[in-house]
Formats: C-alpha cells, structure tokens, sequence
C-alpha cells in the first residue's frame, strides 16, 4: 500500500507526496520502491499514483523505470562476461566503451527506435570493416532486453546491413592499400633488418608460418622441434587489464602443427645463441629458463630486472621503425606478413585446404579471400605477358 503525505518545502510551502511499493527489479531481483513529491493537491498526487501502478502493471517494472541501454548493458555485461574468455571480454569491454554506448548508452530502452539503430549502423559502416559485429553486439544487449520483459520488441532486427564500398569494389580497395608482400619484396624487407637478430627472427617466422603476432609472442621453446622440423602453435599472448596473459588458442583450427624449413630452424638456432647470450651478459639470477617454459622472443624489463615476454605493441613499433630508417621499403601492416605468407603459399602450388590448415583458419571462405586476389592478379599478369609477346 501507498501513503499519500503532505510536507513542507523549504520555502514554507505545503505539498504532497507518495513513497510506493512497486515489486521485485526483473534484473537485479531486488525489491524496488519509489518516491514521488512535490504535487500541489492530496488528488494530484492520488492521480499520479493510479497512473504509475498501472503503467507497472501493464508495461513492467523497469519500463516504468525507464531503464536505460547503459543500465541494460551493466546487468548482462555482469553475467556474460564469466561465460567467456579473459581476451574476449576485453574486446567487448573496447567495443562498447568506444563505439556502442556513446550511441545507445544514454537512451531509454524503450525510445530506441529501428530508424535510431539504423543510423548508428550505417555511421559505423562508414568508418569499419567489421561495423557487423558492433552491430551483433550491442544486439546481444537488446536480446536480453527482450528477455528480461524490458522491451516488448528488438528494434535492432530490422536493421538492414548497409553494402560498403569495400565489398562493391574488393579490388580497387586493394590497389589502394598494400596488404601483402610479392616474394621480392619480402627478400628486400628481410636483407634491410638482417643485422637486427631478434626482429629479423620474429619477422622471418611471421613470414614462413603465417603465424598470427600472438601466437609469435606465447612461443616457447619448447613449441620448436628442431629435430622433427615442426612448431606447435597452441597458444596466444594477450592483455587483460593490464598484464600479459598466456592463454590456449581461441579455436580448434588455430590450435596447430605446421611443418618448418631448414633455413628458417637455423635462424631460430641461432637467435637461441643470442638469447642466450644476452642473459648472461646482463648477469640474470636465472640465465635462461627450461625449455617448457621459456619464451623464444623475450625483452628486458628494467623496473623488474628480468626478461619478459614482449609486449603486445613490440612488433608494430618495430616495424615503423623499420620503415622510418628503410624509406625505400614497401610499406605494410604486421598481419599482412600472415597474409605474404598465404599468397606465396598459393603461387607456390599449394592447395586452399592445405593454406587454411598451415594458417588455422575456421572459416574456409577467410582462406578463398586471399586466394582470389592472389589469382586473379595472376590472371591479370598472364595477360599482361601475353601482350607483350604479342606487341609487333
């Protein structure tokens, strides 16, 4: 039961108010009362009431409420984040703080509406190649909106997915952004860093596994087997809330033994030396690891007196670096040398099962992508050849 109360304001005059029990948050499952003031008659503030119990009865509690997607977000964010892994929290956590709920965060769930939703999807289409999946994550909010009888309908399902220019027109984007290396460039590139023991490794096994930088960083020693010339890639460095964290390789596809060349075992041999080496030279209590644990590609970390796995920013300050003292080199990004490697793959002969093997991927149609444009420049090259044979 509600009471209606008359009060004085500070300014000495009278007014009416009701503190009224309105059931248990469909949320939080916490009991949720309320409390209205400042209505001029005792039947003002009787007509409020009616109005508000009747709006709870019909609507539910949190539509009354007037929850927010902000509020929404904060009780699924609590219970989805222990169903998932460490990386994959962080992800979300970055998606949402940066692009979803500065769009949705403040707006009542019930005010969200389809046209709202499709603005703020065809915003992030203009700015991202994955504006998908900030779609399909801020629809998991909506989803449990839904759900928890917050919403009586999912604005978001009548999004429709907007075509960028990147999809019409794969090629052009292409020409326009470099996003692998021919089998010269990547000569040029790694007889520019050869002096640079570490970099020149990291890069030259990035470039003849097509290992992810992650899974570049978690290698141990134990993951190379020199004799059996094969290296186990089933782990992944990542940052969670400020540390490093070694964790298992997100899929089964990822989780994977590819086969290695001499040449490239040697220059890991060889790096190992140095590695080596560089422990002893700064007098480590602990010179070097076992091999079960000791990472292939380390770092000295001054503050704490030891080496340490690389930070997960190493290889592409590295490679601006690079690039900054070696003008005269063709720019591209860390992952692109994954993709150097699938490309030369394929103009080797290699087969799409065999590349999607050797690169862990998933998804088949990731590994076709790359092949696509590998042999249609094939294609445009024959015809070029063609033609200067034919040029009399």
């Amino acid at each position: 039961m509600a009471n209606i109360k008359k009060y004085t304001k500070k300014d000495g005059t009278t007014a009416y108010m009701f503190n009224v029990y309105l059931g248990k948050d469909p949320l939080s499952g916490k009991k949720k009362r309320t409390t209205r003031r400042g209505f001029k008659t005792k039947k003002d503030a009787n007509i409020a009431l009616s109005k508000l119990l009747v709006e709870v009865d019909e609507l539910g509690l949190r539509q009354n409420a007037q929850i927010t997607y902000q509020e929404v977000f904060e009780e699924w964010f609590k219970q989805h984040r222990k169903e998932v892994k460490p990386t994959t929290v962080y992800a979300m956590e970055s998606k949402f703080s940066h692009r979803i709920l500065p769009v949705f965060g403040p707006h009542k769930m019930k005010d969200i509406s389809r046209s709202h939703c499709q603005k703020a999807i065809n915003a992030w289409a203009q700015e991202l190649k994955t504006f998908n999946d900030y779609k399909i994550q801020a629809n998991l909010v909506f989803r449990y909106a839904m759900k928890m009888d917050i919403i009586k309908r999912n604005p978001m399902d009548y999004v429709t997915l907007p075509k960028r220019k990147h999809d019409i027109d794969y090629n052009v984007e292409l020409e326009e952004k470099k996003y692998y290396y021919t089998r010269e460039e990547l000569r040029i590139f790694l007889e520019s860093i050869k002096n640079d023991d570490m970099a020149y490794t990291m890069f030259r096994l990035l470039a003849f596994t097509g290992a992810r930088k992650g899974e570049i960083y978690a290698l141990q020693w134990s993951d190379v087997d020199f004799q059996n010339k094969r290296i186990s890639f089933k782990k992944t460095l990542t940052h969670t809330n400020g540390k490093k964290q070694l964790q298992t390789s997100k899929t089964k596809a990822s989780r994977r033994v590819i086969s290695v060349d001499d040449e490239t075992l040697a220059i890991l041999k060889k790096w190992r030396s140095r590695q080596i080496q560089r422990y002893l030279l700064l007098e480590l209590s602990t010179p070097f690891k076992s091999d079960d644990k000791q990472p292939v590609f380390t770092v000295y970390n001054q503050l704490k007196h030891k080496m340490d796995y690389c930070r997960l920013a190493y290889l592409n300050e590295k490679l601006e670096r690079i690039y900054q003292k070696n003008m005269e080199l063709q720019k591209i990004n860390v992952h692109a040398f994954r993709h150097t490697h699938a490309s030369l793959l394929f103009a080797a002969g290699a087969s799409i099962k065999d590349v999607q093997a050797r690169l862990g991927h998933t998804d088949i149609q990731t590994t076709m992508d790359i092949y696509t444009h590998v042999t249609d420049e094939a294609k445009e090259k024959t015809a070029e050849i063609f033609k200067k044979y034919m040029n009399f």
